[in-house]
C-alpha cells in the first residue's frame, strides 16, 4: 500500500484483545511495506558499517606504499557511500510510508466503529479519549510500526559486524562483540518503569483533553452561571499534572539516553588502550587498530535505534491498549446483516416496550423520564445501549439487516444534534430520497430568522445556502441551530423519522409552527416525536404514554389530559398536591395550571405556570389568543 492509494478499500478486522496484540496484527498487514523498509534499512546500516573497513585498508594501503591497495580503498568507500545514500532515502521513504499508512489504517477503524455504534460510542466511551485515540495515539501507533523494521535492520547490522570482527581481528573483535550487547541490553532494567512513567502521562493527558473537550462544549453554559474559572481552574491543575508528569518521564529517558552515550564511550575507550597494547607487540597492524575503533564510533548510530524501539514502545502501547479497547466495542445488538439488503416499511413496533408506530403517521411519545426517552429513542434506530429484543419495522427485524439498510429506514436525531461547520448548502447536503426540496425542509423547521441571521453576517454572499455555519453551529442559537437539525433530518426524508425534543429549545410561537410544517412535509411518512410539549402533543395523530419502560395509555392529547392521572402529571409538570386538587384543570394545550373562572362580564381571571415557572401578563393574553373561542374555553371547562 503507497501513500497515493490511501485509503484502504477495507482495513481489515483488527485484533483488539489487548493493545501488544493489536500492534502485531497491525504489524502482519503491512507485512511487504516492512519487508522494504527492512531490505532498505539492511543496505543503509550494511554501508555505513562497512565505512570503517574502507577507511582502515586505506590506512594499512597507505602506510606500506600500496598504490593498487588504496585505489581499492578508495572504490570500496565510492560504492559504500552511494550505498549509504540510497539505502538512506528509500529507507526514509519506506520507513514514513509505513508510519502514514498504518496511522491511516488506524483512523479507518476508528471511523469505521464511529459510524457502526453512533451515539453509543460516547456512552461507552469518554468522549475526551475518542479524541486523543484518533490524534495523538494514532501517531504514536504509527511510530511503532514503521520503527519496527528499522530497529530489526540495525540489530542485524550489529550482529553482522561484531561476526566480521571477530574473523576479521579476533583479540580486538572478542571484545567488541562481548561490549556491544551489554550496551544493548544495559538499559532494560530502566524501561519498565520509563514505561509506567509514560503510561501515566499519556492517562494525566487524555483525562486533561476529556476535560478540555467537556468544557469548550459546555462554555455557554458555563459563562452562563458563571462558572468559567471554575473549569478553567480545573483544567489548570489538570495541565500541571500533565507537565509533572512528562517531567517526570523525560527524566527517565534523558537517564537512558545518558547509558546510551556512556557505555559506548567507555567500550571505545577499552578497545583504543587494548588496541595500542596489541599494536605495540606487533599483534595487530595500524590499520586494523583504525578499522575496529573506527566500528566501535559508527556502531553507536545503530544502537541508538535500540533507545528509539523501546521509546515507540513505551509510547504506544499504552495508545493501542485505548485503541484496542474502542475498537473492541459492539453493538448490543446485531445479527451482522442476516438478511439481504432491502428497505422495509409498515408499521414500526417495539417488542420490550410495546410501542407502536403506525406507518405513514405522527406518533408522539410521552415518558415521565427523559433518560428512558433517549434511550426508546436510540433503541427504535438500532442503537440499543442493552440487549433485548430487536425493533420491527413492517414486520422486518432491524438488527439482522445490513447496518446501511437499517440507518437508512429508520433516522434517529437526538436531543442534541452537531452541526458540521462548512456552508448551509453543505449541511443540507445528505444521502436523501430525493423528494424533499432542501428550501421545503427549511420552511417546515421555520429557519427564515436563521437564513436572515446568516445572511447578515456573511461578507462575500446574499445566498443563505452559500452562508457559512461555524464549528458546531456555535454562533446560533441553541433553538436555531436544533431548527437546522431538524431540516436536514426532513431533506433526508426516510421511511421513518425519530426525533428527540426536536424544538425544547425553541419558543411557543414558533413551536407551533415547527409541529404544523413537519406534519405537512411528512404526510404519509411515519414520524415518531419523543417529547412533552403540549404544542406538539396536540397536533399528533396518536400520542403513546410510557410510564416507566412500559406503553401505560394511547389515544389523543386532550383525552389523555382528561383521562390519564400521570399522563397529565408529566405533561403539565404539576406537583403532587396540584395533582390533588379539583380546581386545577389543563387549558387546551395541556399546559394550563392554576384555577380559572368567568366573571359576571365574562372575562377571564387566568393563573397558569407552564414548565418553569409562572407566564408573564403578554403571555398569558397569548396563550387565550390561541383558543380558538370563549366557548371552546368554557366547553373544556365544563368537561373537566
Amino acid at each position: 500500500m503507497q501513500i497515493q492509494d490511501l485509503p484502504y478499500p477495507d482495513p481489515g478486522v483488527p485484533d483488539a484483545r489487548s493493545g501488544p496484540r493489536f500492534l502485531w496484527w497491525l504489524f502482519r498487514n503491512q507485512l511487504s511495506g516492512q519487508l522494504k523498509s527492512l531490505a532498505w534499512g539492511l543496505l543503509h546500516f550494511a554501508s555505513v558499517a562497512s565505512l570503517p573497513f574502507c577507511v582502515g585498508v586505506a590506512v594499512q594501503a597507505a602506510v606500506d606504499r600500496s598504490g593498487g591497495r588504496l585505489a581499492l580503498a578508495g572504490g570500496l568507500l565510492a560504492l559504500a557511500c552511494v550505498g549509504n545514500a540510497v539505502g538512506d532515502g528509500f529507507l526514509h521513504r519506506a520507513a514514513v510510508t509505513n508510519w502514514i499508512t498504518a496511522a491511516a489504517r488506524v483512523q479507518q477503524l476508528l471511523a469505521r466503529k464511529a459510524a457502526t455504534l453512533g451515539s453509543a460510542l460516547t456512552r461507552r466511551v469518554a468522549a475526551g479519549e475518542v479524541v486523543a485515540v484518533s490524534t495523538g495515539d494514532v501517531e504514536k501507533i504509527g511510530w511503532f510500526v514503521e520503527a519496527l523494521s528499522r530497529f530489526t535492520a540495525a540489530a542485524i547490522t550489529i550482529v553482522l559486524v561484531c561476526v566480521g570482527l571477530v574473523v576479521y581481528q579476533p583479540a580486538l573483535g572478542v571484545v567488541v562483540a562481548t561490549g556491544l550487547p551489554v550496551l544493548a541490553i544495559a538499559v532494560l532494567p530502566l524501561l519498565p518503569r520509563a514505561t509506567r512513567r509514560a503510561d501515566t502521562q499519556r492517562e494525566k493527558a487524555g483525562r486533561a483533553t476529556e476535560l478540555a473537550s467537556d468544557t469548550v462544549a459546555g462554555l455557554r453554559v458555563l459563562r452562563g452561571i458563571g462558572g468559567e474559572e471554575l473549569f478553567l481552574d480545573r483544567y489548570r491543575r489538570a495541565s500541571q499534572e500533565v507537565r509533572h508528569a512528562a517531567v517526570r518521564s523525560a527524566r527517565m529517558w534523558a537517564l537512558i539516553a545518558a547509558i546510551q552515550v556512556l557505555l559506548p564511550g567507555l567500550l571505545l575507550i577499552t578497545v583504543v588502550w587494548y588496541g595500542v597494547h596489541l599494536a605495540r607487540e606487533g599483534r595487530i597492524t595500524v590499520g586494523e587498530l583504525v578499522t575496529v575503533y573506527s566500528s566501535v564510533m559508527v556502531l553507536g548510530y545503530p544502537l541508538r535505534h535500540f533507545e528509539e524501539i523501546a521509546m515507540a514502545y513505551s509510547f504506544s502501547r499504552p495508545s493501542a491498549k485505548r485503541a484496542a479497547r474502542v475498537l473492541s466495542l459492539d453493538r448490543n445488538t446485531d445479527a451482522a446483516g442476516a438478511r439481504d439488503a432491502e428497505a422495509p416499511t409498515g408499521d414500526l413496533y417495539d417488542p420490550a416496550t410495546g410501542l407502536l408506530a403506525p406507518a405513514g403517521l405522527l406518533t408522539a411519545v410521552v415518558c415521565g423520564d427523559p433518560d428512558a426517552a433517549g434511550r426508546l429513542a436510540e433503541r427504535l434506530g438500532g442503537h440499543a445501549a442493552h440487549e433485548g429484543p430487536s425493533v420491527l419495522l413492517g414486520g422486518v427485524p432491524l438488527d439482522e439487516l445490513p447496518l446501511d439498510s437499517a440507518r437508512g429506514a429508520v433516522l434517529v436525531q437526538d436531543k442534541d444534534p452537531v452541526l458540521l461547520s462548512g456552508t448551509l448548502r453543505e449541511l443540507l447536503d445528505v444521502p436523501a430520497s430525493g423528494a424533499v426540496d432542501p428550501r421545503d425542509a427549511l420552511d417546515a423547521a421555520q429557519c427564515g430568522d436563521v437564513l436572515a441571521a446568516l445572511v447578515q453576517v456573511a461578507l462575500d454572499t446574499d445566498d443563505p445556502m452559500d452562508a457559512r455555519i461555524t464549528e458546531r453551529g456555535r454562533s446560533l442559537s441553541g433553538g436555531q441551530r436544533q431548527r437546522l437539525a431538524l431540516a436536514r433530518s426532513l431533506v433526508t426524508d426516510p421511511e421513518v423519522l425519530v426525533l428527540d425534543e426536536p424544538t425544547s429549545a425553541v419558543d411557543s410561537h414558533t413551536e407551533a409552527r415547527v409541529a404544523e410544517g413537519v406534519r405537512a412535509l411528512r404526510a404519509r411518512r411515519t414520524t415518531v416525536v419523543f417529547t412533552s410539549s403540549p404544542l406538539l402533543l396536540d397536533r399528533a395523530d396518536r400520542v403513546v404514554f410510557l410510564d416507566g419502560d412500559t406503553v401505560a395509555a394511547v389515544g389523543g392529547h386532550r383525552e389523555l389530559v382528561r383521562t390519564e392521572p400521570r399522563y397529565r402529571a408529566v405533561v403539565t409538570r404539576e406537583t403532587e398536591d396540584e395533582a390533588a386538587s379539583p380546581t386545577e384543570v389543563p387549558d387546551a394545550d395541556g399546559a394550563l395550571r392554576g384555577s380559572k373562572t368567568l366573571n359576571d362580564d365574562g372575562a377571564l381571571r387566568a393563573s397558569k405556570a407552564l414548565d418553569d415557572g409562572a407566564l408573564r401578563d403578554d403571555e398569558v393574553l397569548h396563550r387565550l389568543d390561541e383558543l380558538e373561542d370563549l366557548e371552546e374555553l368554557e366547553e373544556i371547562e365544563e368537561t373537566a
